[in-house]
């Protein structure tokens, strides 16, 4: 079983309501990736920002899934039975899990798709969660494009999915219909774990595609590293959803920045622990996405980014 653990930062006061709050509030947290991801120290930064200090006005219990995210439902269990004042989680397979062990306890989350089935509308949740989302599945044409524009011979491409995320499959359909209009034909292939993930890779062969799609869900995410090293051993020009696999050798990223929204949700959790009801807090869509080239990737891969990408580009990793 995960260890709870303890983040304490030693700072000078900071004014504000938050940290003037007499109560010690309990912040259960459950983490889909390695407790390590340098996206959980953006939401760390963003509680120190509104005042909040472990051991002082805050206790925050941790319990990470390390990337195994069959994990999650005993995890979410455990720390429901420590009656904390909220909830927070990232991705679809952790708010299932939460939601799966509470019906009562405020959950604040962070999620890269549609949230239709598990909230009453972006407006206004309902219920006990709200939170942010990155809306990554609404971007699924939008990249397709940009890869044909990456590569204009563009013809047979592969999808990767966790059809454990209960988005992907709908995802893959959406991204159908964007195929249908630019000519391209679409494989799926999926991936439950990581060792699926290089079993697709296999399955894949040599020379079949043009081009890959990752589809973003939290096994992507955790697997980043994994997946730009396999999608340049295999010769494919490759596209994810965040900036962290162009930089770790991917060809290209478009979406939300998870830093940003990471940091953005210290906001959420400070008004469920203030009293706000979650059901009357609209659901955070980002209003901006960049796109990240990795042109050292694109010169072994043979590809010349055309400079209209380039001009495009939020960062050109050389």
């Amino acid at each position: 079983m995960a260890a709870a653990i303890a983040f304490v930062w030693c700072v000078m006061p900071v004014a504000g309501e938050a940290q003037q709050a007499a109560k010690m509030y309990r912040l259960a947290w459950l983490q889909t990736a390695p407790s390590s991801n340098p996206i959980y120290r953006d939401f760390l930064d963003g509680m120190h920002a509104l005042g909040y200090v472990e051991g002082k006005n805050i206790e925050i219990v941790v319990r990470s899934a390390q990337g195994q995210l069959d994990k999650l439902p005993a995890l979410a269990r455990e720390l429901v039975s420590l009656h904390p004042d909220a909830i927070f989680t990232g991705a679809d397979q952790g708010l299932r899990a939460v939601k799966d062990a509470t019906d009562t306890i405020p959950i604040v989350v962070v999620v890269c798709d549609p949230l239709d089935a598990l909230i009453a509308s972006i407006a206004r949740p309902g219920g006990k969660a709200t939170g942010l989302t990155c809306i990554a599945s609404e971007l699924a044409s939008k990249r397709l494009q940009l890869m044909k524009e990456l590569v204009p011979s563009l013809g047979s491409v592969a999808v990767l999915y966790n059809p454990g995320d209960h988005n992907k499959l709908p995802e893959y359909r959406q991204m159908q219909s964007a195929a249908q209009k630019l000519g391209l034909t679409l494989t799926a292939f999926e991936a439950r774990s990581a060792d699926e993930i290089d079993k697709a890779f296999a399955d894949m062969g040599d020379g079949r595609f043009q081009g890959l799609v990752i589809l973003t869900d939290a096994l992507m995410v955790i697997e980043e590293k994994r997946l730009a090293e396999r999608a340049l051993g295999k010769k494919l020009p490759a596209m994810f959803g965040f900036r962290e696999f162009a930089e770790a050798g991917g060809l290209v990223s478009y979406g939300a920045s998870l830093h940003h929204t990471y940091r953005q949700a210290a906001g959420f959790v400070d008004k469920i622990l203030h009293g706000a009801d979650p059901g009357s807090i609209p659901i955070e869509q980002p209003t901006r996405f960049e796109m990240v080239i990795n042109q050292k990737a694109a010169m072994s891969l043979g590809i010349a980014v055309p400079p209209s990408l380039l001009a495009l580009s939020d960062d050109v990793i050389e």
